[in-house]
């Protein structure tokens, strides 16, 4: 019997009888018993910074920079003493702002911005979402050598001190998430998000999974983070449980790095070669989970991770499998329209790809591209989706069960195949070793 994550539950199901079953996951690290005491300990010896009470001033104009609800950053449990050692620096509460990084995401609701930061924050304090089309909300940050536009939020940028919350985990352009990220695109304009998630950035080899050294799109968010003025940051590394094992805070690079080499240690995971090209299973099973899972944009990325890692892991003509109910369809944002049309609107897969490298694609739409390139190789099966026919118009395939999806897998591979099972597919690495 296999598990894996649906919504905020869970699919359990069994492998055909003449399909080989293997199952990869994160390793297993002791979560933090207390998690107030860890961010407490970690504000109090920040790495590579002064503690906040010697970087705030009373006067002194503050934006924290956090996670919108995609993220399962526990921004509830950042955020609260993060103001409490602004105040004990001086820092007056309307001097504060609190700006919900949505990069090109729809605006956050009232009741996600409770869940993200707690009742009493939201009551306390100005908070707002940052505003990607909105020129008047923005500032300039010039263009990089290689041409990126850059810009970040008004707020932020006005900020005497700027700080930023995140989740460090793997992320299929930056490499690992967390760090410079919520605030160089959550709070960045619609140009930079625009050309960060560009045709030539994704077709770039160095934009891999799990990859920091020689990858633009990490170069790019950085230098966006050190000219907007980042200081400070406090991020933490999660199981596939969502439960905290790693809190580190203090100035964003050195934070950062500590954060990425151990998170290494838990998402990295060793799949043993099956062949000289590779590990190369028929199918993989992609588990997401809430909130990935709420709509096809997100959910998708199951299959993306597992198709970009650093060597593929299913043979071109193999299926992935990614349970989602994706309750909110293709989802609500700006962004995730855009995917939705594109990957509607387009004859096929190759006109994706051509289009967009001829032509360029807006925001959002990247994920068109990502997936197209994924689809140009194999088929995506979503599983228990609640509108199959929208899961359908997009090009991928929708199953009710996962007895339906191994069928349709039959029916285009035959018996006796290899399947790979990936509870946590956004949280895990594969990294090949040598027979």
């Amino acid at each position: 019997m296999y598990r894996v994550p649906f919504g905020k539950g869970e699919l359990t199901f069994d492998l055909p009888l003449d399909w080989r079953g293997t199952v990869v996951e994160s390793k297993i690290v002791p979560p933090v018993e207390d998690v107030s005491a860890a961010v407490a300990e970690a504000l109090a010896n920040p790495i590579n910074s002064a503690p906040l009470r010697e970087l705030a001033h009373p006067g002194d104009k503050v934006c924290i920079v956090f996670t919108d609800i995609t993220r399962a950053s526990p921004d509830y449990l950042l955020v609260p003493p993060i103001l409490a050692k602004l105040e004990v620096a001086g820092v007056r509460d309307e001097d504060v702002t609190l700006l919900c990084g949505i990069g090109m995401h729809r605006p956050s609701t009232p009741e996600e911005k409770v869940a993200k930061l707690g009742q009493a924050v939201v009551d306390g304090y100005r908070v707002s979402d940052n505003e990607p089309q909105n020129p008047d909300m923005l500032v300039d940050l010039g263009t990089t050598e290689s041409g990126i536009p850059l810009s970040v939020n008004r707020a932020a940028y006005k900020a005497d001190l700027l700080i930023a919350t995140g989740i460090v985990e793997p992320h299929q352009y930056a490499g690992y998430s967390g760090g410079r990220k919520t605030l160089a695109v959550g709070a960045a304009g619609e140009a930079m998000i625009a050309y960060t998630h560009g045709p030539n950035m994704i077709d770039h080899p160095g934009t891999r999974l799990g990859r920091i050294e020689g990858n633009p799109f990490h170069q790019a968010i950085t230098e966006a983070a050190q000219r907007a003025g980042l200081r400070f940051i406090v991020n933490v590394v999660q199981d596939d449980r969502k439960r905290v094992v790693y809190v580190r805070a203090g100035e964003p690079e050195a934070t950062f790095k500590e954060l990425v080499a151990l998170a290494k240690t838990l998402y990295e995971v060793p799949v043993p070669q099956q062949s000289p090209l590779g590990v190369l299973y028929d199918v993989a099973v992609a588990g997401v989970g809430f909130p990935k899972d709420a709509n096809l944009y997100q959910a998708s990325r199951a299959a993306s991770y597992l198709f970009f890692a650093p060597v593929p892991v299913v043979k071109p003509g193999g299926v992935f499998i990614v349970p989602a109910p994706c309750g909110e369809g293709a989802g609500e944002g700006v962004g995730e329209r855009r995917f939705l049309r594109a990957m509607q609107d387009a004859p096929d897969v190759q006109f994706i790809l051509d289009d967009a490298r001829k032509n360029g694609y807006p925001p959002g739409q990247q994920r068109a591209f990502v997936m197209a390139k994924v689809l140009e190789q194999n088929d995506v099966i979503i599983v228990g989706a609640e509108d199959p026919e929208l899961i359908c118009s997009a090009k991928f395939h929708a199953a009710p069960t996962m007895e339906a999806a191994f069928a349709m897998v039959r029916e285009k591979l035959g018996d006796d195949l290899d399947a790979l099972i990936v509870p946590h597919a956004l949280l895990t690495l594969p990294i090949v070793q040598p027979a």
